[in-house]
């Protein structure tokens, strides 16, 4: 249970707290990520300040932060498998692995599909984690879809701009959408 928390915690914290936490631990001066390395004899990592691994820093934090609703998801779905086919499978001889991968895996996977589309709109829509730890930069090199869209329609104040992104963004999540629904169906 206490892992189940654990995992799960970061998923019902607020995203701007979740993004100033690992703004402070993987501050290039003072913070923890960086002290950790350099107690190790690597040199201080710029994180959050080269365009390179800025990217990577937020997809890093995002992925943490989204990890244990997807847990919870694939824990759901492995506990809708009923036991009968594992015991029958133990019967025939299966394996572990072989119990894995011609039972488990071919049931779980209309929750791998749901799970990868909620991560991929998910993904689309990020827009907290690069305001926040970023502001969109260095260089530009964590600008998100929707991040951009904010910017051009509160800061630059294109609206009209601004609202003909965000309609083919949402035309592109929905034909996202109904192309999972498409391959969820022909599972069925």
């Amino acid at each position: 249970m206490f892992f189940k928390v654990a995992f799960f915690a970061p998923v019902v914290m607020s995203l701007v707290v979740i993004s100033i936490l690992w703004l402070y631990l993987s501050n290039p001066n003072s913070g923890l990520l960086n002290a950790i390395l350099n107690k190790v004899g690597i040199a201080s990592q710029p994180f959050l300040t080269s365009p390179k691994q800025a990217m990577y820093a937020i997809v890093f934090v995002s992925a943490w932060q989204g990890a244990g609703y997807q847990m919870l998801l694939f824990l759901g779905g492995m506990q809708n498998i009923p036991q009968d086919v594992y015991e029958a499978a133990e019967l025939d001889g299966f394996s572990k692995w072989a119990q894995f991968r011609y039972i488990t895996m071919p049931l779980l996977k209309p929750t791998a599909l749901f799970v990868l589309l909620t991560t991929l709109i998910s993904a689309f829509k990020l827009i907290v984690q690069p305001m926040v730890m970023t502001q969109g930069g260095p260089l530009n090199s964590t600008i998100t879809m929707v991040y951009y869209i904010y910017q051009q329609g509160f800061t630059d104040r294109l609206v009209g701009y601004s609202s003909s992104i965000a309609l083919v963004f949402t035309t592109l999540i929905g034909m996202i959408s109904l192309v999972q629904r498409r391959v969820l169906k022909e599972d069925d």
